[in-house]
């Protein structure tokens, strides 16, 4: 696998295809990508880099970041994430990697930390219905029964209830890159992707028909 990028969420927007179709897209700012730890199986058990974009004040990052940025060139950074690579040799510290890796038309597996919607009922986590509006009705957004009697007498494992809801680690495989522009940074993904604006993604070449 050659190596991938890590990018931060803009949003959504619309583009025109060549055909005339007109298309949703997310917008991605897409590095500088500077390797800060290259990571092998030898020392670290897993083959990765660690990637750092955008800036931060020099005052907000504390002394151990500091000195490990300085491996690298760096004195700060906006976020920092890691990505798998097949050759870690191949790279090294403070190296910049940019988006000439990927190609229009090539698809990209996403990987983003979904909305945190907070403690929600089943309505809003798992799609209930929702019960009877009438009718002297008191079930309208409970979910119902879930015992089972005296056999076995507990909750089955894995019962849809009411709970934390949102920011979790999410995958969308598959996605197709509609454009990408290098003097920008900037890359457009057909669809949506995992997380809020500014949310940090990591951008891997998609397996998927491979």
């Amino acid at each position: 696998m050659d190596s991938g990028l890590i990018g931060k969420k803009l949003g959504m927007m619309s583009l025109f295809e060549n055909n005339g179709h007109y298309i949703p897209v997310t917008a991605v700012e897409v590095g500088p990508c500077v390797i800060t730890q290259v990571k092998t199986r030898e020392k670290d058990g897993y083959n990765a880099l660690q990637l750092a974009i955008g800036t931060r004040s020099v005052r907000r990052v504390n002394r151990p970041c500091k000195g490990h940025l300085a491996k690298s060139g760096l004195s700060s950074f906006g976020f920092m994430g890691e990505v798998p690579v097949d050759k870690p040799d191949k790279y090294k510290p403070g190296q910049e990697i940019s988006l000439d890796i990927f190609k229009v038309g090539e698809r990209v597996d996403i990987t983003g930390t979904t909305k945190g919607r907070g403690f929600s009922g089943v309505i809003k986590r798992h799609g209930f219905h929702g019960g009877k509006k009438t009718h002297g009705s008191r079930s309208h957004r409970i979910p119902g029964s879930i015992g089972c009697s005296a056999t076995p007498s507990k909750v089955i494992k894995g019962k849809k209830l009411p709970g934390q809801y949102g920011h979790t680690r999410r995958t969308i495989r598959n996605i197709q890159i509609v454009d990408i522009r290098p003097d920008q940074y900037m890359m457009f993904l057909k669809g949506a992707v995992p997380g809020p604006k500014s949310g940090l993604l990591r951008i891997t070449r998609s397996k998927v028909g491979q």
